[in-house]
């Protein structure tokens, strides 16, 4: 069979487009200075293993032989994972922005040899369609404007540089105070969807620390609206479909307002968060509902998304067998010859099961006969144990599908995640299992992602730890420890964490405006730095957190000064839209509250 240079690397989503037609090469100096040799542009693409457009452009185009023709004929072509190298995505996703004033994945950037950027868009079709310009369209119109008019080409491209170099400054000019927390619960006040819970506009993401924040401004507050919005919000999603109520955990984001069409990917640090969320949720209201969600998010991962190492996998894929969702979608045959027709009838008309199917395809708008499970309503205690039976036989038959895709790689920032939620479940849930495997995963990364002198790695797959790591890493791994040490209180883990911070520091610090880099070092047209709390949140906002409870810790105040560093780096630019900087304000919360 045919391959690229791709074949030699370790990550699930390169190895995906080993054997395409497209000449792809993996990001390197190497690929650079063969695009100067033939004087050609680079054509960038940059997905994930998971990521269902990603798996359509490539079924499109990728493997076309036609498509990789004209790819091939007029680019160097260069293949990212985005998991792998988020300092890339983000530059490349900023120019994206700056550009085309939208985002998303696959992320499509033409560039020079130089790696400074002049075209970006997300999912292109092969041909052109609709108004919207096809790859090969596209390849023919680069082609010319490269040998007729490149000099046009490189000032376009230098001028998108130096506005990407403006992208990543901040402003310091604001003083934190209370009013940013209550601007911060306005604006999400004014978001929520009370009918379906969550916050608009659709599509809909878990945003777990914005409702981690809600807990604490209900905790200062006493706004029980506050506490509202993370209740219903919760308990809504655990109806719907955005919940695999057959084998737990949470699927990325729902299509619709309700709920129900998800894009059906699992990551894991959806997973770690809203643990989180279903655990602070819990404490403090004691409401068993949300302790049982925990647990079921916990069950899911220590069984499919555990390595034997103690380490966690990434993610699992929305597609399998070349359909998104069809692992997860259930007609009503199938439940009647499962469960027997009586069975089938009672928990069809409970999950809303239809002959037809229940959810209209999300590109051609016709039911399918499918049916993804959600509830109307939250099943009584009877009911409960009644559901057991049936979902364990529905969860053996779904084990003999063909599974989706589990990229196997493990992330150190994203395990910190899951060390943080195990070790603070463990605590919260009084469950030691918990803390145990918290423990194991934090051992093997301790072991396993660090570099020669210490430092940490990236990534690890098929006995290969690489890629210097970033300052997500050393946040989110501090985060974790600093829940085993106080679950256990072992002083090994706030030794360590301690150490990580330190080094995190020297390696991340922005000297000149405050805050943490992304990068220890910089190869690209700017050095990100970030603070934005997407779907993970950022290493400064996490950092923020750390450093306040290293200072409870350990006494020490220069960790709280440290703390109050990155708030007056930041306070400027969250303080007109702090519901943006939702992890950032979790910080700011226990910052402005006496200990």
């Amino acid at each position: 069979m045919m391959s690229n240079h791709l074949i030699y690397e370790k990550s699930p989503y390169l190895l995906q487009h080993a054997h395409n037609p497209v000449n792809w090469y993996a990001w390197s100096e190497s690929a650079f200075e063969r695009a100067k040799a033939d004087n050609k542009p680079v054509f960038l693409s940059i997905g994930y293993a998971t990521c269902h457009w990603c798996h359509v452009m490539e079924k499109e185009s990728f493997e076309d032989e036609e498509t990789a023709s004209y790819l091939n004929d007029t680019f160097i072509c260069i293949k990212v994972d985005r998991e792998e190298r988020p300092d890339i995505d983000a530059v490349y996703m900023s120019a994206c922005q700056l550009l085309s004033g939208g985002g998303g994945w696959p992320l499509t950037i033409f560039m020079t040899p130089d790696k400074k950027p002049f075209f970006a868009a997300t999912y292109i079709p092969k041909r052109s369609q609709f108004g919207r310009a096809g790859v090969i369209d596209l390849c023919i119109r680069i082609k010319e404007l490269w040998t007729s008019r490149k000099q046009y080409v490189l000032d376009s491209a230098e001028s998108v540089a130096q506005a990407l170099e403006k992208a990543f400054a901040f402003n310091a000019k604001a003083e934190l105070d209370a009013s940013f927390s209550d601007r911060a619960y306005q604006q999400i006040e004014q978001s929520y969807d009370p009918q379906f819970g969550g916050f608009n506009p659709v599509p809909k993401f878990p945003m777990p620390h914005r409702l981690m924040f809600l807990l604490r401004y209900y905790q200062r507050t006493g706004h029980a609206k506050a506490l509202e919005m993370v209740r219903e919000t919760l308990s809504a999603m655990r109806l719907g479909g955005i919940w695999d109520h057959i084998g737990f955990g949470f699927h990325r984001y729902s299509t619709d307002a309700h709920w129900l069409l998800p894009h059906f990917e699992k990551m894991l640090y959806d997973q770690a968060l809203m643990a989180l969320a279903c655990l602070e949720t819990y404490q403090l209201t004691r409401e068993q509902p949300y302790a049982d969600m925990a647990h079921e998010i916990f069950t899911y991962v220590l069984r499919d998304m555990t390595a034997e190492s103690g380490g966690f996998f990434t993610a699992e894929d929305a597609d399998s067998e070349g359909h998104e969702g069809k692992f997860y979608v259930w007609t009503k045959q199938e439940f009647e010859d499962l469960l027997g027709k009586s069975e089938a009838e009672f928990w069809g008309k409970k999950f809303n099961l239809t002959q037809d199917g229940n959810f209209s395809d999300e590109a051609t708008r016709q039911k399918t006969g499918a049916n993804i499970l959600h509830l109307s309503e939250a099943l009584n205690s009877e009911d409960k144990q009644r559901w057991e039976t049936a979902r364990a036989a529905l969860f053996n038959a779904r084990e003999k599908r063909i599974h989706p895709l589990k990229d196997d790689k493990i992330l150190t920032d994203w395990n910190g995640l899951m060390i943080a939620a195990l070790a603070f479940g463990a605590r919260v849930l009084d469950t030691p299992e918990y803390l145990a495997a918290a423990e194991k995963a934090s051992e093997f990364i301790m072991k396993n992602l660090r570099d020669k002198n210490g430092g940490l790695l990236h990534r690890y797959r098929d006995g290969e730890a690489k890629i210097e790591a970033f300052a997500d890493d050393y946040a989110f791994l501090i985060l974790g420890l600093s829940e085993l040490y106080d679950s256990s209180k072992n002083p090994l883990y706030l030794e360590q964490a301690v150490c990580l911070q330190k080094t995190m520091i020297e390696k991340f610090r922005d000297n000149d405006n405050g805050g943490f880099f992304m990068t220890a070092g910089n190869e690209l047209p700017a050095r990100p730095k970030e603070l934005y709390d997407g779907a993970l949140p950022s290493a400064n906002s996490v950092a923020l957190l750390n450093l306040l409870r290293l200072s409870r810790f350990t006494g020490d105040s220069q960790w709280k000064e440290k703390a109050s560093e990155i708030i007056r780096a930041f306070a400027g630019t969250v303080k007109p839209a702090p519901s943006a900087y939702t992890y950032f304000m979790i910080g700011a919360e226990l910052y402005l509250t006496p200990q």
